[in-house]
């Protein structure tokens, strides 16, 4: 129990604080779009003013796809704190190791096959990113020390996922063939009312995750060491990689892939509030909420001939990070 420690204190001022900033995301994400003008959105949601067309717009539209943008951010960004965590290694993410892409590569096959959304769709997803961390586990044969071979051998796995689904492409059906290419990109557009309730599914997985905070920082000070603290290592890994997996898999089939979410929240919070997992869980699902609305609002508003993919901007943001940590862990 956290009781009323420093931590407990830390842990309610930070939440409150990325709380809030969630909430000021959702409602500029209502508020903000092509359709209407802002000043008429702000009225319909203070309810000054009586335009059902607008209120359709803003309940119907942009409501569920700001829970689905809010969804992926914290499931993603979730994911990767756990696989950084898991495997020691601060350039982890489900992106990278090609965990989505395996995800990606088991959707594809279940649209192929005429799969529905639930539950062949996701269970197809879900057995394609545990093919692929197991491979990445298997190929990098990493031990103590020795995480560069898991990067490595998560490029090279998640480039053969590449290879797979760029197949998979060309001997697909036209309209099967741009379906999967626009959904490829991360497209947050085609979320209905009807997909919410399968979204629900990452909650428990966020609980499960947030009770295993406090053997996930032991697993930091190293496997030897944690086991002899009382942590049955074996366990716990194999759950939260499961449930990482999971996860992920529930989201990669509304949303499709949407990289290195995973790669800059866990980063940055742990660059700010240090190390400790019973406040960087919490604060990752809130702040990776938060970024991908914000992401998806900017792909939005954006002037393009169509609509922008939001995976464009995540990529736009996270990769310029990606290089930045790659050349800090060379040095």
């Amino acid at each position: 129990m956290l009781g009323y420690s420093p931590v407990y204190r830390k842990l309610i001022a930070v939440t409150l604080i990325l709380l809030s900033v969630l909430i000021v995301s959702v409602v500029l994400g209502l508020a903000i779009g092509s359709s209407g003008s802002t000043a008429d959105a702000w009225r319909v949601l203070l309810g000054q003013a009586d335009d059902e067309t607008l209120e359709v717009i803003i309940w119907q539209l942009r409501w569920p796809r700001i829970v689905l943008a809010a969804t992926v951010g914290a499931t993603l960004s979730l994911g990767g704190l756990v696989f950084q965590a898991l495997l020691r290694n601060p350039l982890a993410e489900p992106y990278i190791l090609g965990i989505s892409g395996g995800s990606a590569v088991g959707a594809i096959l279940g649209i192929l096959a005429g799969f529905s959304l639930f539950p062949g769709l996701t269970l197809s997803s879900f057995v394609g990113s545990l093919m692929v961390l197991s491979l990445v586990l298997l190929l990098s044969n990493r031990r103590e020390g020795h995480s560069d071979s898991l990067l490595l051998a998560g490029v090279m796995v998640n480039a053969f996922c590449g290879a797979i689904i760029m197949f998979l492409i060309s001997v697909s059906k036209t309209v099967q063939m741009q379906k999967i290419i626009f959904w490829l990109m991360g497209d947050l557009s085609s979320v209905g009312a009807d997909s919410l309730p399968l979204l629900l599914g990452v909650l428990p997985c966020f609980l499960v995750i947030f009770l295993l905070a406090q053997p996930l920082n032991l697993l930091l000070t190293g496997r030897e060491s944690a086991s002899a603290m009382g942590v049955n290592v074996a366990a716990v890994t194999l759950v939260l990689l499961l449930t990482a997996s999971l996860m992920v898999s529930l989201t990669v089939c509304h949303s499709g892939l949407i990289g290195f979410v995973g790669l800059t929240i866990p980063h940055i919070l742990r660059l700010a509030l240090g190390s400790d997992h019973r406040i960087l869980i919490p604060a990752c699902v809130l702040t990776g909420a938060s970024y991908l609305i914000l992401c998806d609002l900017l792909a939005r508003s954006l002037p393009s001939q169509g609509e922008m993919s939001v995976g464009i901007v995540t990529a736009l943001v996270g990769a310029p990070l990606f290089i930045g940590l790659l050349w800090r862990s060379r040095q």
